[in-house]
This record gives C-alpha cells, structure tokens and sequence, in this order.
C-alpha cells in the first residue's frame, strides 16, 4: 500500500511541473478513477483545468444527472451530449476490440474538441494499474490505453494513478476527502454499457442493459459486491402472456474482489435472485428470460467483451 500523503504530494507536484502554465482537460465520468485524478489535478493547476463528462449514450441510468449534482461546485465542468456520434459510430460493429477503439477514439475526439475551445495542451486520464496490465497484456483494449488512436491532438497525457490499484485509488480519495458517494462507488467501465451488450450496440439492448443494471446494484446493495453488473448476451425463447417469443437474454454478474485483477463469483440468496429475474423480465416486453453467471476470474474476465 502506498503512503497516501507522499503520494499526493508527489503526484500534485509532477502535475504541476509537466502542464507548466498551459491548459488541461481532464475525461470525468464521476467514477472513482477519474474522480480521484481530476482533485490532484485540480489541486495541482486549479483553473487552468477544465473537465469533460461525455454523454456517450452508453452511461448508467440517471448518470448524467447525477453527475451534474456531484459535480456542481466545478465552474470547469463541461457536460457535453455526445449519444448520436457515439452510436453512429459503432453501428453494425460486433468485434469486442473494434468497440473499444472506436469508443476510446471517439471520446479522444471529443476531448480534442473541448481542448480547442479552451486552449489546453494536456490531457489527464484517471488509468490505473490494471488498466495498463489487461491492456499491454493484450486482455483487452481499455478505452483509455489499448483503445486510444495512433494520432492524438495532445502535447501530453498525464495520467497520476497510473501505478495504482483500485483499492489504493479508493484511499487516495478518501484522503482527498472526495464524497463518500465517489470514493466507495462501485467500478464501472469506461466504454460504459457497451461492454455489457454482446454484438452490435442498438438502441434497444442499451434500453434492456441500463434497466437491468439499475436494479442489479438497487438489489445487490447489501452484499456489498466489489462489482455488480447485468449483460445483454443473446436471444433465447420466452412466454409473454399467451404468446411465445424470442427475447433477450440478461445475465446477472456479481463478484468479490481485491483490485479486479482476480474476482470470486458471489453466491447469492434464491429470494434476491428470484426478485432480481421477476423485476428484469417485467422491465421490458423483449426479456425472455435471466441466468446468473457462477464463474470467477479467471478463467472469465468481469465484463463481458
């Protein structure tokens, strides 16, 4: 475990050195990661820091708002509404790794483009450790590592939790005396429910996702998961009143862990799943049916592309 203190000396002291008297953007999704990276950056430059949440369209139910709330007291904060171009760039793409690129390039060109309006030169991400090891280790492209574009419009990126685990991360905030709401929040990938959506990315599954996962975390609050999740994964038949159909297929995902890197299946209640299957399917007319997914990692990855 790092020194908490000497860390964020250190790390407000490299920031400051490298963006000088320039400008900088910083990606804020509200999740720990980030959050974490925009306070020592913010603490490091202040107003010569602007921060960016991109509605991708692919975000948690309720995200935006939320992060307009939480994030209130930063004049910075941009909040721009980027669902159509992101959509239309994934349209008709099912390859894992291609959806990563295109989502990690599409949100770098969004940066670029606040960047431009504001002058800034760098650009500050919130990766941490695991995030350069399932990349470089070719897991899988993180959005913001193996999914970013060759041509980067940036004099630099920083990235001050670069070395961290998760649960180091989740110290710093505290130190930084971020919410509670940020600092314990539970992981939530980059290229947001995407990732949860097996094959092409429609309007439609992204409808079945986000609900889904809504209840998951209202259902699973009490276990207190490392991660809880819930995946569009296929189509399967169902019975809907009197008649049969070909629905979509939820999985539920919940898992213990110290930082992502290794993660236990949790067993869950027969009531809690029950609850769980009957809110999901009654949620949406195309749900057939749920299962709950019983593998650790590894031999599966916590998301599922």
């Amino acid at each position: 475990m790092v020194d908490v203190e000497e860390f964020i000396d250190e790390k407000v002291a490299e920031i400051a050195d490298e963006v000088g008297d320039k400008n900088a953007v910083i990606g804020l999704s509200g999740g720990v990661d980030s959050s974490t990276a925009a306070a020592l950056a913010y603490e490091a430059i202040g107003d010569q820091l602007t921060a960016v949440y991109v509605d991708t369209g692919l975000m948690r139910k309720g995200e935006t708002d939320e992060i307009r709330e939480t994030f209130d007291y930063m004049e910075s904060l941009r909040i721009v509404d980027a669902k159509d171009r992101f959509l239309e760039e994934l349209g008709g793409e099912t390859d894992p790794e291609e959806k990563r690129h295109i989502i990690g390039e599409q949100f770098i060109r969004e940066f670029e483009t606040v960047a431009r309006e504001v002058d800034a030169d760098y650009l500050v991400q919130g990766t941490i450790y695991p995030d350069r090891i399932e990349s470089e280790g070719t897991i899988k492209s993180h959005h913001n590592v193996g999914g970013l574009p060759e041509r980067i419009d940036f004099d630099g990126i920083v990235e001050p939790m670069r070395d961290l685990y998760k649960d180091e991360v989740r110290e710093v905030a505290r130190a930084l005396d971020l919410e509670e709401i940020i600092s314990e929040r539970m992981p939530f990938p980059g290229p947001g429910l995407a990732v949860r959506i097996i094959g092409e990315v429609t309007e439609e599954k992204l409808d079945v996702a986000r609900e889904a996962n809504h209840v998951v975390e209202e259902e699973l609050e009490e276990y207190e998961p490392w991660q809880a999740l819930a995946a569009v994964i296929g189509k399967a038949t169902g019975v809907k009143g009197d008649n049969r159909v070909h629905g979509w297929v939820v999985a539920v995902r919940s898992v213990e862990s110290r930082d992502g890197m290794t993660a236990r299946a949790q067993e869950l209640d027969w009531d809690t799943l029950q609850r769980m299957q009957s809110r999901i399917t009654g949620a949406h007319e195309n749900v057939a049916r749920v299962v709950y997914d019983v593998t650790h990692k590894p031999p599966a990855t916590i998301e599922y592309e």
